[in-house]
């Protein structure tokens, strides 16, 4: 993953709540086994449809509890594959929030009225070391746990956090050498 410090740039808005994975990404595009290429299919019936227009902008502003659904890691690498950077939204479905974090995808948790005003702005600058959005109309903080900062300043992924400790885990199964390792019957 890259590291994730500043999203700075102008928003696309997605004024709607309860936005699930399966309008993010449809079930027919899940075939694929690479991570990359989903772009093309986000939100693609509502695009299709003409119901939606949106640019690949770095912030994607949208309503209420989004990401619902199912648990799928499509919807996170799609988004991330159209170009957005970072989703602010008033509140995020726990799996989306997860899978958005371990996949380098900045969600910022802020009130309603600061989504709005964001939204109206059409441009803003998120900091996450700072933990603050600042836009034209205002200055908000977000709260993020300490681990899942440092996992996105430092660009880590669960497998590379693992691997800081791979001395100490070589030394342990060097220690341990039957560990994990299939016995004989008699």
């Amino acid at each position: 993953m890259d590291p994730v410090e500043v999203v700075e740039g102008d928003v696309s808005v997605l004024d709607r709540a309860d936005v699930d994975t399966d309008q993010i990404i449809p079930k027919q595009f899940l075939k694929r086994i690479e991570r990359t290429g989903f772009g093309e299919f986000l939100f693609y019936d509502w695009i299709r449809d003409g119901e939606i227009e949106l640019e690949p902008n770095p912030i994607l502003v949208a309503g209420a509890n989004f990401g619902s659904g199912s648990s799928r890691e499509h919807a996170v690498w799609a988004i991330a594959d159209f170009g957005f950077k970072a989703v602010i939204a008033p509140s995020f479905s726990d799996i989306f929030y997860a899978n958005s974090t371990k996949n380098g995808l900045l969600a910022v948790i802020v009130p309603p009225e600061h989504c709005r005003g964001i939204a109206a702005a059409g441009r803003a600058r998120i900091d996450l070391d700072d933990q603050t959005v600042d836009y034209e109309g205002g200055v908000v903080r977000f709260e993020i746990e300490e681990d899942v900062k440092h996992r996105l300043l430092g660009g880590h992924d669960e497998i590379s956090i693992t691997l800081q400790d791979a001395e100490a885990i070589d030394a342990y199964e060097a220690a341990h050498p039957m560990l994990g390792r299939p016995t004989t019957a008699i």
